[in-house]
């Protein structure tokens, strides 16, 4: 391949994992793949079948007890709890879903691609090492970040800009120094953790930072925690790849959360991450997807974040003042953080 190009991952397998009305629904992906070939952008990116994640690779994140739990659980199509829903095909959907997150990172690593998006589910960042919850059963993003590691990456920073923290993701890696784990997230909101007090364990003290925003915030409070807290501490941090937890369901109107984020937001911040990417680790990003449930926001979020990655300029935006709760908190978490990180 003479140039590099943005690969996204997918298949149709994954509208297998059948949750009939649920929020977390194949609709989901439906509404991107059609937005995609919509704008014509289907055409530029570089389609990447994933592969299925191994039971061992699974088991970088999670115990062998819960992965034959989910098995037997899909088999019998008995639900992990009452929003976490298994049938007939969950499972072997889940391991697409982990080695679609597997394969957005070998399309960085293997230099077929500069950046990458899987676009996968169900979704993964609230699956804790023996339990599923909150739509997801493996964690995606996480069993991605050890496979980066096994393949010789040893910094990986974890970029989570779902609307609800991703407690699953924060307990894999709160004593590890090697993953910098970064959240925006509502709170309070599902699942109830992510404050800022939250910050590892052990050697992994200072490698967790939560940037827990209240209900309201805008594209303006989102964009300020990335440039003032992410950037700085990630330049420090100096990752070898960058995943990105790609939840859009900070978007206004999304319908299971109360932020006031835009399309447009999306965009910038993937614009910032791109950017800061480029100045750490050559550009590595793979985005993988959580969150989102509005199809029509979703879609255009997602498709957003692929044209920057392929290099559009986000819109040109007027630097606002992010308000002033949202100003208190961000003060709040840099005093916290700076024991740890040289934050202004």
């Amino acid at each position: 391949m003479s140039q590099k190009t943005t690969g996204i991952i997918y298949h149709p397998d994954y509208l297998k994992h059948e949750t009939g009305s649920h929020p977390e629904r194949k609709e989901r992906l439906v509404s991107i793949i059609a937005h995609l070939k919509e704008t014509g952008l289907m055409e530029q990116l570089d389609l990447i079948n994933p592969r299925y994640a191994e039971p061992g690779e699974i088991e970088y994140i999670h115990t062998p007890k819960y992965i034959k739990k989910v098995k037997k659980y899909s088999e019998l199509e008995i639900s992990l709890d009452f929003e976490t829903i298994l049938g007939k095909d969950s499972y072997s959907v889940a391991l697409l879903a982990a080695g679609g997150a597997i394969t957005a990172v070998d399309a960085i690593l293997d230099d077929k691609a500069e950046n990458s998006f899987a676009l996968v589910r169900p979704p993964g960042h609230h699956a804790e090492s023996d339990r599923g919850m909150g739509f997801c059963i493996f964690n995606n993003v996480a069993i991605a970040a050890r496979h980066a590691q096994k393949k010789g990456k040893e910094r990986v920073l974890i970029v989570d800009w779902d609307v609800h923290h991703g407690n699953g993701t924060q307990e894999a890696f709160y004593d590890d120094p090697t993953v910098l784990y970064f959240s925006t997230h509502q709170y309070p909101h599902y699942p109830g953790t992510g404050w800022v007090d939250e910050v590892g364990t052990g050697k992994g003290t200072g490698y967790n930072i939560n940037v827990p925003l209240p209900a309201g915030t805008d594209d303006d409070g989102f964009i300020a925690a990335f440039k003032e807290i992410l950037v700085p501490t990630a330049l420090e941090f100096r990752p070898d790849i960058v995943l990105v937890s790609a939840g859009q369901d900070a978007n206004a109107n999304d319908g299971l959360a109360q932020m006031r984020m835009s399309v447009g937001g999306f965009a910038a911040l993937a614009s910032i991450v791109r950017t800061m990417a480029k100045e750490t680790c050559g550009g590595k990003v793979a985005a993988v997807l959580e969150g989102g449930y509005d199809l029509d926001l979703l879609a255009r979020s997602v498709v957003a974040v692929l044209g920057v990655f392929m290099g559009k300029e986000p819109g040109k935006r007027e630097a606002a003042e992010p308000g002033a709760k949202v100003r208190e908190r961000l003060e709040q978490i840099k005093k916290v953080q700076s024991k740890y990180w040289h934050l202004s």
